[in-house]
């Protein structure tokens, strides 16, 4: 094991095939979902390509993928025909051949029975299989400290994974230069091993309510590594309906499998919410990791969350909606759900839109004002600043704006401080100052809204979502924590308009002075739709807000 040192591990664990803190052995719980790979325990399990080639994983991609290229009738199965068996394939066989192969040359390995040009095809269409497939490991840290301590975790974590990804490219290349009897001239140096690895371990925290003893047991992803540029064909493109209030606390009737469900401890603003998500929706942890900081296990352990959400539960649970939510008045906890409906929820909006509607109704039980917009401060070369709000709904124009400042930046602007980009609130101070904070360290943005080109300059940061679609997206980090919470007054305030053309009436930039007017423009909240929801036209949003209550 490559752990064996690290972990402490007594020579009597190393012989099992357990994982320590998984009950199951590995080889039962690697999956397939929906050309999603799911693995568990650490690619660092495998040391070498010996090992690599007997494992479960291996078999499960390697099946997966001759049924695959059985349902095309593909021509290049016929280097097969001699590993076939009455109900398939034998694919431990083939994994022996696969063995002979690194060891040795074709002549010698294959003894002239399998077609060399068929076979490196072959090669070709399992590895290509096995790079477009969604793989995530998740490694579930058994801890006995509760999780606070993980300082010396980090470079094994990411060491692991970097060597696994080696030991795929190692072997893909050293059994392709046996086949053909000769090297690769050109290397590339590409994302072959894992898309995604979480480190996962329970930790104990305090608990608001008898009912919450139930998620007790489900662990909290304390490491995400990614491998960015991640692109995911997700079941939705967009999202619908409204958040309205649940009759009842879904945590009170859900029933949960604590091995099928993660939880993701944001920190949204200055706020902590545990997002639980079944494991059906495991892609969207990349772009959770992308938009919102997560809290360390200190921040966690003792102390009551502020929001709990809920995704992928029981649709009779949800009073025939999607999303809703609950507040708890006597464990002062607010409870946000999502159903268990891949065909309709999908869609990584339905992630962050949830967890953002928990975020306000606590901002507004608090007082403040949650926003729907954009701020950051701007200093120009001038020698000049403000911190800029953007108000509107969802393709009014906040986004595109903040590109317009980017464009800008290199004549006009010293620099560009992102504040938030979709979701603040404003509070004020004992001396009357409005001040604004925001809730996530990245953006989940539309391509469209980008200046092009400008998607490829952050591709090696970004998680793409659909990018053939219309309402494609991107989720990238924006920004720091700490200038999302460090709370910034507020110098202009701006509402985005959409929906008027610009000429005498309406000029470009039009300055509102009279409260009543004011008053009007905002609480009708006015925006054309531009397809980011199923809404059509010129549709109303109380203050610009989609999302919080809006009734």
């Amino acid at each position: 094991y490559f752990f064996k040192e690290r972990l402490m591990l007594s020579e009597k664990e190393t012989n099992k095939t357990n994982i320590p803190g998984n009950p199951n052995p590995v080889t039962e719980m690697n999956e397939f979902m929906n050309d999603r790979l799911l693995l568990y325990g650490h690619p660092g399990l495998c040391r070498t390509s010996e090992e690599l080639l007997s494992s479960d994983g291996f078999q499960l991609v390697l099946k997966h993928c001759l049924k695959h290229l059985t349902n095309q009738d593909s021509p290049i199965l016929s280097c097969m025909k001699s590993f076939k068996t009455s109900d398939g394939y034998d694919t431990h066989k083939i994994a022996s051949f696969f063995k002979a192969l690194y060891e040795k040359e074709y002549t010698e390995a294959a003894l002239g029975h399998v077609d060399r040009v068929l076979l490196k095809d072959f090669i070709e269409e399992l590895y290509s299989y096995w790079r477009k497939r969604e793989r995530f490991v998740i490694f579930d840290r058994d801890s006995q400290d509760g999780g606070i301590e993980l300082k010396e975790y980090h470079n094994i974590f990411i060491e692991a994974n970097e060597q696994f990804k080696t030991l795929i490219l190692g072997t893909y290349r050293h059994i392709c230069a046996h086949v053909m009897g000769d090297w690769f001239k050109v290397y590339r140096q590409i994302p072959a091993g894992m898309g995604m690895a979480l480190l996962a371990e329970k930790i104990n925290w305090k608990h608001p309510g008898e009912s919450y003893q139930k998620l007790k047991n489900i662990p909290f992803i304390r490491l995400s590594l990614i491998y960015p540029p991640l692109i995911y064909y997700t079941k939705s493109n967009k999202r619908r309906g409204k958040f309205n209030p649940l009759p009842n606390n879904p945590v009170d009737s859900v029933k949960l499998d604590s091995s099928r469900w993660l939880c993701f401890p944001a920190k949204i603003g200055h706020l902590i919410v545990f997002i639980y998500f079944h494991k059906d929706y495991v892609s969207h942890a990349a772009g959770l990791s992308n938009l919102f900081e997560l809290a360390s296990a200190q921040e966690i352990a003792d102390r009551k969350p502020d929001g709990i959400m809920l995704f992928g539960v029981d649709p009779a649970l949800m009073d025939d909606q999607l999303v809703g939510y609950y507040e708890d008045t006597v464990n002062k906890v607010v409870v946000g759900a999502v159903a268990n409906q891949p065909n309709d929820v999908d869609y990584f909006g339905y992630f962050k839109k949830t967890a953002l509607t928990i975020h306000n109704l606590i901002m507004i039980e608090r007082g403040n004002l949650p926003i729907h917009g954009a701020m950051a401060k701007i200093d120009l070369k001038s020698g000049k600043s403000a911190h800029v709000v953007i108000v509107g709904d969802s393709g009014a124009g906040k986004s595109e704006s903040l590109e317009a400042f980017r464009l800008l930046a290199d004549k006009y602007i010293r620099q560009l401080t992102v504040i938030f980009v979709d979701m603040g609130s404003l509070s004020m101070t004992p001396d009357g100052q409005v001040v604004g904070r925001g809730t996530e360290i990245g953006a989940f943005v539309r391509l469209d809204d980008l200046h092009p080109g400008y998607a490829y300059t952050e591709i090696d940061r970004s998680v793409f979502m659909n990018p053939h679609m219309g309402n494609a997206r991107l989720v990238m980090p924006i920004t720091e924590y700490r200038h999302v919470v460090a709370g910034y007054p507020v110098d202009i305030f701006v509402y985005a308009n959409n929906y008027d053309n610009v000429d005498e009436e309406h000029p470009p930039l039009q300055i509102m002075t009279d409260p009543k007017e004011i008053n009007e423009v905002f609480s009708s909240g006015a925006r054309l739709a531009k397809g980011t929801t199923d809404e059509r036209g010129l549709v109303h949003t109380y203050f610009a807000n989609p999302f919080g209550a809006p009734q």
